[in-house]
């Protein structure tokens, strides 16, 4: 009986394993699509894993885990952003003359872009998320994640033509 409790964990342990080092990257890139920082970026990974650790996640199947953490992370970002500290303080990733120019790369023209519609061209370009499943991860209708899609292919062209 104790030989199939350490069998079950050491297969869970080692789905927790691949699914931190198979999606961490993604989980950071969507937190700092969001949050613009780096550093919270950094600790929304860190809420995420230990939500993968301590919540149900679906680690049997790859796909349903996608999507749960997705679904985690935009929900983690939200939830950092009403916090009380971080409507308080300024960031120093908020004075972008501080970067260096080649470090800027597409992100400056993206941030331009509303919140709703530069997620929506991360997971959709970055994420490679069909239109339904983005829809699924926001909770919105496919046509309005569409349509926000649409919005932010036009806007962002006009943005890359301006900026040279």
């Amino acid at each position: 009986m104790s030989d199939s409790f350490g069998t079950d964990v050491r297969k869970r342990t080692e789905l927790l394993d691949k699914a931190v080092r198979q999606y961490s990257d993604m989980i950071f890139r969507i937190a700092y699509q969001y949050l613009k920082n780096r550093h919270d970026a950094e600790d929304i990974l860190q809420e995420v894993s230990v939500a993968l650790v301590t919540k149900n996640a679906p680690l049997g199947d790859e796909v349903h885990l996608k999507r749960w953490l997705v679904r985690v992370t935009l929900n983690k970002c939200r939830d950092f952003r009403k916090s009380f500290w971080r409507k308080n303080i300024d960031s120093i990733d908020d004075y972008r003359s501080l970067e260096a120019p080649e470090q800027n790369g597409i992100m400056e023209e993206l941030w331009e872009l509303p919140e709703n519609q530069r997620i929506i061209i991360y997971l959709y370009y970055y994420e490679s998320f069909t239109i339904a499943e983005i829809a699924q991860m926001l909770g919105k209708s496919p046509n309005t994640v569409s349509s926000r899609l649409q919005r932010a292919r036009k806007k962002l062209k006009t943005i890359l033509k301006e900026g040279g």
